[in-house]
């Protein structure tokens, strides 16, 4: 083990928390997300802008968003209740059809008809090549009777949960109150909570338990450059005492992750054996963190699972997800 390294976890430590996996709820709270593929083939470049012509072949739709941190902790074996905002559009159905085709309980979704459903529509070639992307989107913060709809989701559905993750993509579910409401109701059933923040609303999670900025997101949160560990140090560092949060794991892409815990700091290198698309990898990390800490793991012990399955999600294409399996094999 490197200098600043976090410490190892055994491949019978590893595979008695991935066990447990099977028998935690947890509560998932956040923007939800429709991704939509049209695929075809590229037949030539269009005589009225440089652009591809591309041939339609197929539609494909996939869980996005908390969604697809939903989906991540199902695949893992989790028992799951989704709590987000839809419209009363063909995207919000669809997206109903996606999670119950999963097994997933979709009842803590609340339907907002002067909302759209969040969908973001990509136009990809045949050899997984984006060529285009266009977003669907309400990104205005939800009013004050969705907020409480929420609340009272939360209380209806989180009790049985051993985390409450939030998944906050800046769509408008997780405004300050709806945030301090969770936050409350968390402290006072005595649930860690988990945030993939936004740095816009960084102040809004004083009081979680983890936090989970990407590179770029705590760079902009503490205005510094991270290239080192020891500027990953400084700033997760920061950003614990500034919010006020138990601990801030920052994912650093290639550089792999910072683990900032109650005072105990230490790094990660990237698990990752090929990239092929960095798409959804946060909502793996975030979802395989939520479980671990739920299956009674350490934190550092959690980013240690939550680093792997990363790793594995970064060799496929589009939003991915890992089952338990596949992470026992990392082991």
């Amino acid at each position: 083990m490197s200098a600043g390294e976090l410490p190892a976890i055994s491949q019978a430590r590893a595979h008695e928390l991935i066990d447990k996996f099977s028998t935690r709820r947890i509560t998932v709270v956040g923007d939800v997300m429709v991704d939509r593929f049209m695929i075809g083939r590229v037949s030539r470049i269009s005589p009225e802008a440089p652009v591809p012509v591309v041939v339609f072949d197929r539609e494909e739709f996939r869980l996005g968003g908390a969604a697809n941190v939903a989906n991540n902790a199902h695949e893992l074996g989790a028992t799951v209740d989704l709590i987000g905002v839809i419209g009363q559009d063909e995207s919000g159905t669809e997206l109903r059809n996606e999670l119950a085709a999963k097994g997933i309980h979709s009842t803590g979704l609340i339907t907002d008809p002067e909302r759209r459903t969040t969908t973001k529509m990509r136009v990809v070639t045949t050899r997984n090549q984006q060529v285009s992307r266009i977003d669907f989107e309400s990104d205005h913060e939800v009013g004050a009777a969705i907020e409480g709809a929420i609340a009272a989701q939360i209380e209806m559905r989180a009790r049985a949960a051993q985390v409450i993750l939030v998944s906050d993509y800046q769509k408008g579910v997780v405004t300050r109150k709806s945030m301090a409401q969770l936050l409350s109701f968390a402290q006072a059933n005595g649930l860690p909570v988990i945030v993939d923040p936004k740095v816009p609303h960084i102040d809004y999670y004083a009081g979680a338990t983890l936090v989970t900025p990407n590179h770029v997101e705590a760079e902009s949160a503490t205005n510094s450059r991270i290239s080192t560990h020891e500027d990953a140090q400084r700033a997760s560092a920061e950003l614990r005492q500034r919010i006020k949060v138990e601990s801030v794991l920052i994912t650093r892409g290639e550089h792999g992750m910072w683990l900032d815990h109650a005072g105990a700091a230490g790094y990660l290198p990237t698990s990752a054996r090929e990239v092929a698309d960095v798409t959804g990898a946060g909502d793996t990390v975030i979802a395989t963190l939520a479980l671990a800490i739920a299956a009674g793991a350490t934190m550092p012990e959690a980013a240690r699972l939550a680093n792997e399955a990363a790793g594995i999600v970064v060799g496929r294409f589009g939003a991915a997800t890992v089952t338990p399996q596949e992470l026992k094999e990392r082991f």
